[in-house]
């Protein structure tokens, strides 16, 4: 099903401006139309991509949690598990020592895939280059842009409404600072956003089929009893395999196959129903039980795939668990290695429901909305006079901080609830897609209040909360027209209030790019005096 392309910016009616001459050349021109097509997220992957390489390797220190992957993504690279290393390894591993684990296992608590990715970068560029210990992540962080542009594309056909959205994530500081640091958070944002992408390509191949196959079944003008059962949907084994993959970087990978799941059989019901199928519910289930095996059994495999290092050799931590008490029973045929896995799993499990240690930048699920505590993940003060530093007596400061553009944040967490109410009132299925992808990265963290958790793991939420500020923002710059009257009368009305709409998306825009400029030496641990620090400082949280 094809969504008519809408104009994120509609101009005045009445007037040949720039924008509509551009347009009318864009739709009369096919050449036209395919350069502006590779040319807008080209342009907007590049600029995300200098943003995120640029000085990548500074600093050359493990910053917050880099202590734990790096090590454990470059031990895990060479033996096929994570080992433990001596209690001094960060300054030495810092200085060149980078071979100085031991075979000893080390307890993770998170699955290999997202390591692997970091430990390929440090295999390409040397484990003793910082560059090499980020590049995977500021790579995968750029995909997350281009990988956006798509998924609002798909949603909508407008190549303008996908580069917004993709711009905004390119020049925003919670996607620059976490694809400047080895964490794992990248690489689930990428997946999740990958997953959704094929899972609305197959929605755009697979209502002209099912409506086709179910007119077809339909004899002298009675509507079907059975819809057709759709069997051939690459699309859905392709969001199983990528939700498979962001489960094999974090389990909170899992509640996006689970929402993907819910949400095709959602659509399936609702579709049978509108096209007039009798038994819609029971078919919507029959049709449910085969999207279930088209998507789950590919997302297991991924992730047992994943732990490929761990059962292909002996050393990893609790590869042997399950060989002094082996299961009986309907479960004695199940290989010993991977019962050691379950058993391994279960300690994870166990261990990660009871991380409750303070600390000083947790920040719980229920207050993310808020922005009260941003994660700094690093920082170091020179005194004035010393390396280039000319703070005067307060010095300076570089700082590496997880901070989203301040306007950008709220206004999209307002966009959020706009997008939500109209959902209510319009049933939009790309509001739905929207939503159920900020439900699947959100609200299963706030079944977890006790856990140590921090500001930072939204940006797996961002790129949703974000499509939904641009929809805002369309509905803004077209002077909402699901509000005008159908009256004559209000036409001169309604072509004022695009104008101002315009007018107030593109001072929004620019207010936002000028924020981004301000906030970047923070975002990229550039040297600053203090003083100017201090001037971000808006909130008591943000220090």
């Amino acid at each position: 099903m094809t969504t008519t392309a809408e104009p994120l910016l509609p101009t005045r009616p009445t007037a040949v401006s720039f924008a509509d001459r551009w347009r009318e050349r864009v739709a009369l021109d096919p050449r036209l139309q395919r350069l502006y097509g590779w040319l807008a997220p080209t342009l907007v992957t590049l600029l995300a991509a200098v943003l995120r390489l640029w000085n990548l390797g500074h600093p050359h220190k493990l910053v917050f949690d880099e202590t734990y992957y790096v090590k454990d993504a470059w031990s895990q690279w060479i033996l096929g598990y994570a080992a433990s290393w001596p209690d001094d390894a960060n300054a030495r591993f810092e200085a060149g020592e980078t071979n100085i684990f031991t075979t000893d296992p080390s307890f993770v608590v998170h699955p290999p895939l997202g390591k692997y990715l970091i430990g390929l970068g440090m295999w390409l560029f040397g484990p003793d280059s910082s560059f090499g210990w980020r590049v995977a992540t500021a790579l995968c962080g750029t995909a997350c842009v281009l990988v956006l542009f798509f998924l609002a594309k798909a949603l909508t056909n407008s190549t303008l409404f996908g580069a917004v959205a993709s711009f905004l994530l390119a020049i925003d500081g919670l996607g620059i600072v976490m694809s400047r640091v080895a964490l794992l958070d990248i690489f689930l944002t990428f997946f999740v956003l990958l997953a959704f992408w094929f899972a609305v390509l197959d929605r755009r191949t697979r209502l002209d089929r099912l409506a086709a196959a179910t007119v077809a079944r339909a004899r002298e003008g009675e509507p079907p009893r059975w819809g057709a059962v759709l069997w051939n949907r690459p699309w859905v084994v392709a969001a199983g395999a990528a939700a498979g993959a962001a489960t094999a970087v974090k389990w909170s990978g899992v509640w996006v196959v689970a929402a993907i799941g819910l949400y095709l059989v959602v659509t399936d019901a609702l579709e049978r129903r509108r096209l007039g199928v009798v038994f819609w519910p029971m078919d919507a289930a029959r049709q449910g039980a085969a999207s279930f095996v088209l998507l789950v059994p590919v997302a297991f495999v991924v992730y047992l795939a994943s732990w490929t290092g761990w059962l292909a050799t002996d050393g990893g931590y609790g590869r042997h668990l399950a060989e002094a008490d082996p299961a009986t029973g309907i479960f004695a045929w199940v290989p010993v290695s991977l019962q050691s896995l379950w058993q391994y799993h279960v300690t994870i499990y166990n261990s990660m429901t009871g991380m409750t240690s303070p600390h000083p930048y947790e920040s719980p699920a229920w207050q993310w909305p808020l922005l009260w505590r941003p994660t700094a993940m690093y920082s170091y003060a020179t005194a004035d006079g010393q390396s280039g530093c000319a703070g005067g007596d307060n010095g300076c400061l570089q700082i590496l901080y997880s901070m989203p553009n301040p306007l950008l944040w709220y206004a999209s967490i307002a966009a959020a609830l706009f997008l939500a109410y109209r959902f209510v009132v319009a049933r939009d299925w790309r509001h739905a897609v929207v939503l159920t992808g900020i439900a699947a990265t959100w609200a299963p963290w706030l079944v977890y209040p006790e856990r140590t958790v921090f500001q930072f793991y939204t940006i797996v939420i961002w790129p949703f909360l974000l499509i939904a500020l641009t929809f805002a923002l369309r509905e803004v710059a077209s002077g909402f027209p699901s509000r005008a009257r159908a009256d004559a009368d209000s036409a001169a009305v309604s072509a004022d209030r695009r104008i101002a709409g315009q007018r107030v998306v593109l001072v929004f825009l620019g207010v936002v790019i000028v924020l981004s400029v301000f906030w970047y030496p923070l975002w990229s641990a550039m040297q600053v005096p203090y003083e100017f620090y201090r001037l971000h400082n808006w909130m008591q949280g943000w220090v």
